[in-house]
């Protein structure tokens, strides 16, 4: 791998630094076992040791059989060298479902434990879904207090180092949130995509973006490691995606060099588009407005219940940036 070694952080309640920089697995349109295998221990030969997954993408079990290869051909020496997430799905959101769903996940991946466990939504669905727009009457309020102590469940059985919630934007301000968060040595986890091209809910904008262009020709980078640059200097932690070769190496080479303080007011002032994409990736509809008075008032709770928990057993991860720029 070229360029600086990949910094780490340090997450309260979870027992390994976790890669600020990692390599997510869910493909749109989705790719088969054997395309996400070998992405992954393509991944793992250009550095990449942390990897995000979860039962909603079906990339549990070719990332448990990416692990077991690189084991057993010695590109891995110890399933320690690796940093794995994965997430609780709305379907098993229920406090008897929690546990098991997590050792399902476990079966998926081969593993004994992964490194941190996330809510996957604030939400309960009462069917499996396998398509947005989803009807509004699966969709159901979250138990939080009970699918927090199943989560904690998890970690006192030892299937997970650390817990924590994704798929959510505080209802608080950005900067304020984020203050708060690196204080308690919390990482803020939610879709910010950049680009995601080929995707429904994705574009080409940032790889075609006159001011990144410019940035990166200044400095001999890609507009894509511009970006992630950017992204890594808000102090926040990426979770990538791309199974070209060539452009995962890129990615991780962004350590060794910093943006200008004119850089980053150049790029501050980028028009950004943020959304949810639940109740259509097309949205706003009918459908997501009728749900908000009920969102907002269990994503406060969620926050609340979150960050008052006395011991911080949580990862508020940043699923940034992801998947990012597929391409």
């Amino acid at each position: 791998m070229g360029g600086a070694a990949i910094p780490t952080l340090s997450l309260s309640g979870c027992e390994k630094p976790m890669p600020v920089i990692g390599m997510g697995t869910m493909a749109y349109p989705p790719a088969d076992i054997e395309t996400t295998k070998a992405a992954i221990l393509e991944a793992m030969r250009a550095g990449y040791r942390h990897f995000d997954t979860a039962f909603a993408y079906g990339s549990e079990k070719p990332l448990g059989e990416a692990i077991a290869e690189a084991l057993r051909v010695g590109l891995i020496q110890s399933r320690d060298e690796l940093f794995i997430t994965t997430k609780l799905w709305s379907s098993f959101a229920d406090p008897a479902q929690v546990v098991p769903a997590c050792r399902m996940s476990l079966q998926n991946l081969q593993l004994e434990y992964v490194d941190m466990y996330l809510i996957h939504q604030p939400v309960r669905l009462t069917e499996m879904i396998s398509r947005t727009p989803v009807a509004a009457e699966i969709i159901r309020p979250l138990d939080v207090k009970g699918v927090w102590e199943g989560m904690e469940e998890c970690k006192n059985l030892g299937l997970t180092k650390g817990i924590g919630v994704s798929g959510d934007e505080p209802y608080l301000a950005a900067k304020a949130i984020k203050g708060i968060l690196q204080g308690k040595r919390c990482s803020h986890y939610c879709l910010l995509s950049l680009g995601a091209n080929n995707t429904k809910w994705g574009d080409n904008r940032i790889v075609e973006s006159d001011v990144l262009a410019d940035i990166a020709k200044a400095k001999g980078k890609t507009t894509a490691q511009v970006a992630l640059r950017w992204a890594y200097e808000q102090g926040v932690s990426i979770v990538t995606k791309s199974f070209n070769k060539q452009r995962m190496r890129e990615n991780l080479q962004i350590f060794d060099w910093a943006l200008s303080t004119d850089d980053l007011e150049k790029i501050n002032q980028l028009q950004q588009r943020k959304g949810t994409t639940l109740a259509s990736i097309f949205g706003p509809h009918d459908l997501l407005w009728s749900l908000m008075p009920r969102f907002n008032y269990n994503l406060l709770l969620y926050f609340g219940v979150v960050l008052m928990n006395k011991k911080l057993r949580l990862f508020l991860g940043c699923w940034v940036l992801y998947p990012l720029l597929k391409y």
